[in-house]
C-alpha cells in the first residue's frame, strides 16, 4: 500500500513564550492523519520562515537550528523504514509510539489462534459445527508443537510469519507427524483462517501463503460391492457380538449415516415421511445439516431386529452401538471371516450408500447429496468419479437406444 508522508515544520504562536520566542514544531501527516511534537527549539519570530518551514538567513544560530531540523526530518524517515522492515502498517499513530520511544506489544500467533478456538467453542451450535471446533482444537496443538520444534519457544510474533513458515510447517506435519498430504493441507487450512484474521487486523501486511498451493490429491475411495454386500449379509455368525456389529454397519450401507450419527439416531428421529413410508430425520454431528433418508427394506428389518434391545431402550437409541474403536476392530474379523479384502472400517459404508446402493442404481446425484447431508455437492462427486461400472452401464443403455 502506498503510504503518503509530509514532513512540516512551523511556529506555533499559540504557544509564544514569555520573552516572545516562538517555539518550532514537527508536524508529520500520513494518510491524512498527524500527530505533532515540540523541537524544543525557539526563534524570534521574525527570524522565521513559514513558506520554507526554516530559519532565515545564514548566521550561526540559523544553520544550527536548521541542521537539527533535517536531522529531526531524517529522523521521521528512519523511524518509516523500521516500520516497513517489521512488517508493520505505516500510520501515524505507529510512528508517533516510534517517536515518544513507546514499545507496541507484539501481536502473538498462538494467542490469536486461542483467541479464536474461544469464540468458536461459544458459537458451537450455532456457527460452528462440534467437529469443527475439535479440528481447529487439534490444528492448535499441531501449531503450538511446531513452533516449539522450530523456533524453540513458546510463540512468535505475527509478524514473523513468512511462506518460509508455512513451508516448513507442511514439511514437520509430513515428516515429523507422519500426516498424509490431505490431512496436511486440512490442518493447514484450518491454520489459514487464523491468518486471514492477522491480516484482516492489519497485523500481517503480506499473506504468507502467498504462492502456496493447497491442493489435495484424488483419494479413491474403498466401498464394499453388491456382491460382497451379500456376502456380509448372509453370513451366519458364532458371536452375537459380530452379527451385531454387522447389522449397525449394514444399516449404514443402506442409510449412509456415518458413525457419530448412527450412535445418536435416537428413536424420535425416525419418522413417517412424505411418500407415508419410514424416514430417518436427524442433524449431522459433523455439519450440523439435516438429513432426510428413506429407509430401505434392509434397514428396517434391522430396526426391527432391535426394537426391544435392553441398551435401546435405556439410552433412547434405535441400535446398540459400540464405541468406533471397538466397531472397527470386530469390521476387521467379520471382513476375514465373509472373505472379503478390504480394510474394512465403519466410515466404508458411508460410501457403500453413495457408491453400490445409491449412484450405481440411478439415484440423481443430487439426492444422493441430499440424503448424505454434504453441505457441496463437489463433496458427493468424489464418489461418482470411481464408478466406471455405472458408466458403462449407462453406455450400455445408451448404445441400445441409438442403434439403426
Amino acid at each position: 500500500m502506498n503510504t503518503k508522508i509530509s514532513i512540516l515544520f512551523y511556529g506555533k504562536k499559540a504557544k509564544t513564550t514569555t520573552d516572545n520566542l516562538l517555539p518550532i514544531y514537527l508536524r508529520v501527516t500520513i494518510n491524512g492523519k498527524r500527530f505533532e511534537a515540540s523541537t524544543h527549539r525557539y526563534i524570534a519570530p521574525g527570524k522565521w520562515s513559514v513558506e520554507a518551514g526554516r530559519v532565515k538567513g545564514s548566521t550561526e544560530e540559523a544553520r544550527r537550528i536548521n541542521a537539527y531540523l533535517d536531522l529531526l526530518r531524517s529522523k521521521v524517515y528512519a523511524y518509516q523504514q523500521e516500520l516497513l522492515l517489521e512488517g508493520r502498517p505505516v500510520t501515524a499513530e505507529a510512528l508517533r509510539d516510534k517517536w515518544l520511544g513507546v514499545e507496541e506489544k507484539p501481536v502473538m500467533l498462538l494467542e490469536v489462534f486461542e483467541k479464536h478456538n474461544g469464540q468458536a467453542e461459544q458459537l458451537v451450535g450455532k456457527d460452528f459445527a462440534p467437529g469443527t471446533l475439535e479440528r481447529y482444537r487439534t490444528s492448535l496443538l499441531h501449531t503450538r508443537s511446531f513452533i516449539r520444534w522450530k523456533y524453540k519457544a513458546e510463540d512468535i510474533d505475527v509478524r514473523e510469519l513468512d511462506f518460509a513458515f508455512i513451508s516448513d510447517y507442511e514439511f514437520w506435519l509430513k515428516s515429523v507427524r507422519g500426516c498424509a498430504h490431505n490431512t496436511t493441507m486440512k490442518y493447514l487450512g484450518n491454520f489459514k483462517k487464523v491468518i486471514h484474521i492477522c491480516l484482516k487486523s492489519g497485523w500481517l501486511l503480506r499473506d504468507p501463503f502467498l504462492g502456496f498451493k493447497m491442493s489435495k490429491k484424488e483419494v479413491v475411495r474403498a466401498f464394499l460391492s453388491k456382491e460382497e454386500l451379500q456376502k456380509m449379509a448372509a453370513r451366519e455368525f458364532g458371536m452375537e457380538r459380530l452379527s451385531q456389529v454387522r447389522d449397525i454397519f449394514l444399516f449404514s450401507c443402506f442409510t449412509g449415516l456415518a458413525y457419530a450419527d448412527v450412535q445418536k439416531l435416537k428413536r424420535s428421529e425416525i419418522v413417517t415421511g412424505p411418500d407415508r413410508g419410514m424416514w430417518v430425520c436427524t442433524s449431522r454431528q459433523k455439519t450440523d445439516t439435516v438429513s432426510r433418508i428413506p429407509l430401505l427394506p434392509t434397514a428396517l428389518a434391522i430396526l426391527e431386529k432391535y426394537d426391544g434391545h435392553p441398551q435401546c431402550l435405556n439410552q433412547d437409541r434405535v441400535l446398540p452401538v459400540l464405541s468406533n474403536q471397538k466397531m472397527n476392530a470386530y469390521l476387521k474379523e467379520i471382513a476375514d471371516l465373509c472373505g472379503i479384502d478390504k480394510p474394512l472400517t465403519f466410515h466404508i459404508a458411508r460410501h457403500t450408500f453413495a457408491t453400490t446402493v445409491t449412484l450405481s442404481n440411478g439415484v440423481p446425484i443430487e439426492s444422493v447429496s441430499r440424503m448424505l447431508g454434504h453441505t457441496n455437492i463437489k463433496t458427493t462427486q468424489h464418489y461418482a468419479k470411481i464408478l466406471d461400472q455405472k458408466v458403462s452401464d449407462d453406455m450400455r443403455s445408451l448404445k441400445d437406444k441409438i442403434k439403426l
